[in-house]
Formats: structure tokens, C-alpha cells, sequence
């Protein structure tokens, strides 16, 4: 593969996840990025030091019961640059207790490394299975629409014949892609231990390695695209606060100013809107950047509102195009990737987020669950705690959704419990 020389400046941050199984080696991998790019200070690598050794992986887990426990609890996020690119790398748990905060991470992502550790499965066995939580993560990477997926091999340097574990390693993942329709962006052999891999391709002179023509880990981040924001389609914004401005310049007669994020499409001075829930409408008086500066602001940007007249508009309701495509529905299919340890079964209630706009919502009936081994739908009475699934709900409010396949910000649901208040399941708008 062979990547284009960019600086710095000429490509957005890219933001990624390391994702996997649990003690894959994904809060050394990530060490081992910052180190190796000469972003750690000295005094930070004096507090890793474990027996007179560097242990890369504390340079992300922070917690306490991370450190004593040796296992990622929490999303841990670094910043980084190269002279090419910068970086915002969520070191994401491999734990299934805490899939729920790597699909936190995921949501938000450009890229996803997914580490597969070569000493926990039979790589011998060109046949060879794969780990259930590798299989898991990438369907929730592929679900949540992380545009490039990577496969790092890692330990590779703890093997008696790399090229061989590789290459069938390799031939699991891509069988395994196909099956589900994922795309992957690379196969990459990796020692995140000894650094082979990431930062320069390959390894030194004289060890075991497979034969791999491609970019180093780095080099290959260095090129991914970014998320493409949804600026093609119409406007749609969600108000978050409302300011009112009694003695400011910026309004007129003390005009209230909307402050939200810009879901889909643009908006600037002199759009026609209309408003969602009431259905009332009004021209955009102005648009304020966050800087509080008069602008055009595009999908992905936070931008404050102020409209040519007084209207009832609060917390959760949005503003339209007027030619917007989408309708308020209270009935939606949903795939959903179920967080709680109590089962979702037909029947229970939930509130439902979206955007800033909470409503209730039933559950009236589960389609089938993804068997993560065979990729098959099953029929299901129940989803436990980390099964992918399809779901109906009934929404006692009209939500305006569009399928996540169109837009991530309009596609996107959380499902939260009545009484204890967590969240409980990550839902997609089919």
C-alpha cells in the first residue's frame, strides 16, 4: 500500500479506538505510540516503571483498580501528533463487563484498531477460530459506522513461526469479514511489547517476521480518512440552551440565542426553519460560531441560533429545513447492542434519548438476535447483557429520525432504565 506524504496541517485529527479482547495488548500498543512518537516526557516514563521495566500500558490506565487489576475499566484518551497528522486515541476495555464504554468510544470514531492477540488462539490451525470479543467489537465498529477498521496481529514475536500465525490468523479474519460484510482497511503484524510494526514496518535484522510489504501501524493511521460530516443533506439542529441576551449587540430587542450542534446539512443567515416539535416557522435572523462570531455553520459544528421572532423553543426541540425529508414517528425498528444486566424483553418501558430530546418509549416486540459465532438471526424472546438484536418501539412522543445508515446524528437512540437511570442499550434507526 502506498500512502501519500501529507503535513500536519493538511489533514484533520484523526480520531481513533483501540478495540479487542481483554489482554490483547491494546494500553501497550498504545504506549508504545506515544513513546515511540516522542510524546511522553521523561518523568512520565519514570512513574511506569514496574521492576526496573517499562510497563507501556500505565501510561493509559490511570484508575487505581485498572492499575492493580491490570485490565482497562474506563476509556482512556490520549493526544498525540506527528509531523503528519494529529491524534485522539480512546484506549477502549476488552472486558464484555465493559462493552458499554467501548461503544461509547466507538460512536464518536474515524478508525478502529482491533488487536488480536496470536498466542490466544491455535494459530497453527489454518482453520483456527476466533475470539468471541473480537467478533463482538467488530460487528459494533461495523454497526456504528467507523469508517476504516484495522486488524493489528499482535505478540507475533512470541510465536515459533510468525509468517505461518500471520497468514492464518489473517485468513480467520478475512472469512470472518466477508461472512459479516465488513470492509477492512489492513492486516497489520504488530509487537506493541517490542515495537515492531508500529512506528516502522516490519522488525530488526534477523528476527522471525512475517513477510509483509505494508505501511507500519503509524504510517497507515497517518492516511486514514475522518468521518465525513452530513453536510449533503438538509438541516436539522437540536437545541441544548437557551440564551437570553438582554444588553447585547448580537440581538435584536433581546432576542434569545439557540445554542446546539449542527446534526446535518448548514445553516447561515437568512434560512427559512422550521420548528419540531410546534411546526411553526421562522427565518434565521443570525448564526454565531462558537467564538460568538457571525458565520456559516456546517454538520459537526456547535453554532448558536437567533431567529427573526419570539418562538416557544426549549431543551430537545429542533430546527428543520424546510424541506427536510424525514417525519416525527413514534413507531421505530431499531438494531440494538443491549448494555444491562437485566435482559430486554418485550413489554418494558424506557427512556429514550435522542439528541437532547428525552421520551419514553415500549418495547412491542424483539425480532432476533446476531449469533456472534455463526452470524446468523435467531428468533429471541430476550436480549442479554451484550447481544445485538432488532427491536420495535413504541415512542409515546413523535421522535424525527432518519435511518444511521443516513445520518449518524439523526440514526442514533439511547435507551435508558426507568428506575436505576443507567444506560442500558445503544440503538440504531434501521
Amino acid at each position: 500500500m502506498q500512502l501519500a506524504k501529507h503535513t500536519s496541517q493538511s489533514l484533520a485529527p484523526l480520531r481513533f479506538i483501540t478495540c479487542g479482547s481483554v489482554d490483547d495488548g491494546k494500553s501497550t500498543l498504545i504506549g508504545r505510540l506515544l513513546v515511540d512518537s516522542k510524546a511522553v516526557l521523561q518523568d512520565q516514563l519514570a512513574g511506569v516503571q514496574r521492576a526496573g521495566e517499562t510497563d507501556l500500558a500505565l501510561l493509559t490506565d490511570g484508575l487505581s483498580a485498572e492499575r492493580e487489576q491490570g485490565i482497562t475499566i474506563d476509556v482512556a484518551y490520549r493526544y498525540f501528533q506527528t509531523p503528519q497528522r494529529k491524534f485522539i486515541i480512546g484506549d477502549t476495555p476488552g472486558h464484555e463487563q465493559y462493552t458499554r464504554n467501548m461503544v461509547t468510544a466507538a460512536s464518536t470514531a474515524d478508525a478502529a484498531v482491533l488487536l488480536v492477540d496470536a498466542l490466544k488462539l491455535d494459530w497453527e490451525n489454518p482453520q483456527l477460530t476466533l475470539l468471541p470479543q473480537t467478533r463482538r467489537h467488530a460487528l459494533l465498529v461495523q454497526l456504528l459506522r467507523v469508517p476504516s477498521m484495522v486488524f493489528a496481529v499482535n505478540k507475533l514475536d512470541a510465536v515459533a513461526d510468525p509468517a505461518r500465525a500471520f497468514d492464518n490468523i489473517c485468513q480467520a479474519l478475512r472469512s470472518f469479514a466477508m461472512q459479516a460484510g465488513i470492509t477492512i482497511a489492513a492486516l497489520v503484524p504488530v509487537s506493541a511489547l517490542k515495537g515492531w510494526g508500529i512506528v516502522q514496518a516490519g522488525a530488526p535484522a534477523g528476527a522471525l517476521w512475517p513477510d509483509y510489504q505494508g505501511p507500519g501501524l503509524l504510517e497507515l493511521l497517518e492516511g486514514l480518512p475522518v468521518t465525513p460530516v452530513d453536510t449533503q443533506l438538509p438541516l436539522s439542529f437540536s437545541v441544548q440552551w437557551v440564551e437570553k441576551q438582554h444588553d447585547s449587540g448580537i440581538t435584536e430587542q433581546g432576542r434569545r440565542i439557540f445554542w446546539g450542534r449542527v446534526g446535518t446539512g448548514k445553516i447561515g443567515q437568512g434560512a427559512h426553519v422550521r420548528l419540531f416539535p410546534s411546526g411553526q416557522r421562522a427565518r434565521v435572523s443570525a448564526v454565531l460560531n462558537p467564538a460568538r462570531n457571525p458565520s456559516t455553520v456546517a454538520a459537526g459544528s456547535s453554532a448558536g441560533i437567533i431567529l427573526d421572532r419570539e418562538v416557544d423553543l426549549s431543551r430537545g426541540d429542533s430546527l428543520l429545513a424546510e424541506a427536510f425529508p424525514a417525519s416525527a414517528a413514534t413507531q421505530v425498528t431499531l438494531t440494538v447492542a443491549w448494555m444491562d444486566e437485566e435482559p430486554l424483553t418485550a413489554g418494558r418501558a424506557y427512556w429514550v434519548l435522542h439528541g437532547h430530546r428525552w421520551v419514553k418509549g415500549k418495547v412491542t416486540s424483539i425480532a432476533h438476535r446476531r449469533n456472534i459465532h455463526t452470524l446468523e438471526r435467531e428468533p429471541a424472546e430476550s436480549l442479554a447483557v451484550n447481544e445485538i438484536g432488532s427491536i420495535s418501539l413504541q415512542l409515546q412522543e413523535p421522535l424525527l429520525t432518519m435511518p444511521f445508515a443516513q445520518s449518524r446524528a439523526l440514526g442514533a437512540l439511547i435507551l435508558v432504565d426507568l428506575s436505576s437511570h443507567t444506560t442500558a442499550g445503544a440503538a440504531l434507526v434501521q
